[in-house]
């Protein structure tokens, strides 16, 4: 029966949009951006990874998945790998190892293991390779008769021997003696040498809030001019561990060269052209890295304890200056 007057008629539901085509794309510009960000992101991890920029703060090392992780009931995190990860930032694994962000697994014995596998206590801080760098200088003679060192190639390497720098310094001093035959330099290789300030600069950018490790390494502080702070300098020619290892009195002076036969079986500064300042700082973190878990054990030992903060002086609060005494009496006056 046709509705009568004044009677609504219901109207017909509204259609829904047709569906996009498959494989239909964004703006024009989105995916020409999307891959300029790819090639930042990358760019940046790499600059991480040889220790020349540092994260942003808050975040790991190593730039997160991009994957979803499914949570479970109690708010952890389970991986497609097994481990379940805890809102605290740990990761429980099958066999009962709980591993941190940070690289660092503690073991049920009490141990941690860090990211090169071996156990270490657990009162150590963990592992940062990324963080440690070594270095190693060349110097030539100038001044009188040549008997002033300066800096003439400066390498620095990262935890694993890669080479993160590595250059020829041109002296602010004419050269008098090269020092062919333990230097390796020679009037050659200084010809386009970068200046020694401009050096200086980036060199000291590396070694910002590094670990620095190196051999007699006061020798290569001086040539750059520089001090570094002591409880971020490990000087392989100072551990007796090094030495106690390799069969030597615990308080003689060894030679790199000698430590590296001992302990590292290999021979070094060897032949008339000179050392490699590249091979030596490659080799005094080969030396750190033998005792790196005792060694640094020992130093978080000896460090002094912070002393507690002082009680806080009611009287130097500044919150006491909103007493009605300290106001002016014809303001005070009106008040309940």
């Amino acid at each position: 029966m046709p509705p009568g007057k004044g009677q609504m008629v219901p109207l017909p539901p509204p259609r829904a949009p047709p569906p996009a085509p498959k494989g239909a794309q964004g703006p024009p510009g989105s995916k020409k951006r999307s891959r300029r960000h790819q090639r930042y992101l990358e760019r940046r991890a790499l600059l991480e990874h040889r220790g020349l920029l540092r994260p942003p703060r808050g975040l790991p090392e190593t730039p997160p998945s991009c994957g979803k992780v499914p949570k479970t009931l109690n708010g952890s995190t389970k991986t497609p790998n097994g481990p379940t990860k805890s809102p605290n930032g740990t990761a429980k694994t099958l066999n009962g190892t709980t591993r941190s962000l940070n690289g660092t697994a503690t073991s049920p014995n009490g141990t941690a293991e860090d990211a090169t596998g071996t156990d270490t206590p657990t009162g150590v801080p963990p592992l940062r390779p990324t963080k440690y760098v070594a270095i190693d200088c060349e110097m030539v003679g100038t001044g009188p008769r040549g008997r002033q060192s300066e800096l003439a190639r400066c390498s620095v390497v990262g935890y694993h021997g890669d080479v993160i720098y590595d250059k020829y310094v041109r002296p602010q001093l004419p050269v008098v003696d090269y020092r062919t035959r333990w230097s390796g330099v020679t009037k050659g290789h200084l010809r386009n040498a970068i200046p020694f300030r401009a050096a200086q600069a980036e060199i000291l950018k590396i070694l910002k809030d590094k670990i620095v490790v190196g051999h007699a390494i006061h020798n290569d502080f001086q040539a750059l001019k520089y001090v570094h702070p002591k409880d971020r300098t490990r000087d392989t020619s100072r551990i007796p561990l090094l030495n106690q290892k390799a069969g030597l009195p615990l308080r003689a002076s060894a030679s790199l060269k000698s430590l590296a036969k001992h302990l590292l079986h290999k021979k070094i500064q060897v032949g008339s052209r000179g050392h490699s300042s590249v091979e030596d700082a490659q080799t005094a973190m080969e030396l750190y890295r033998l005792v790196e878990v005792q060694w640094e054990t020992e130093l978080a030992r000896s460090q002094p304890a912070r002393p507690p903060s002082p009680p806080t002086d009611p009287s130097t609060d500044s919150d006491q200056y909103l007493d009605d005494q300290y106001w002016p009496t014809d303001l005070t006056a009106g008040s309940p």
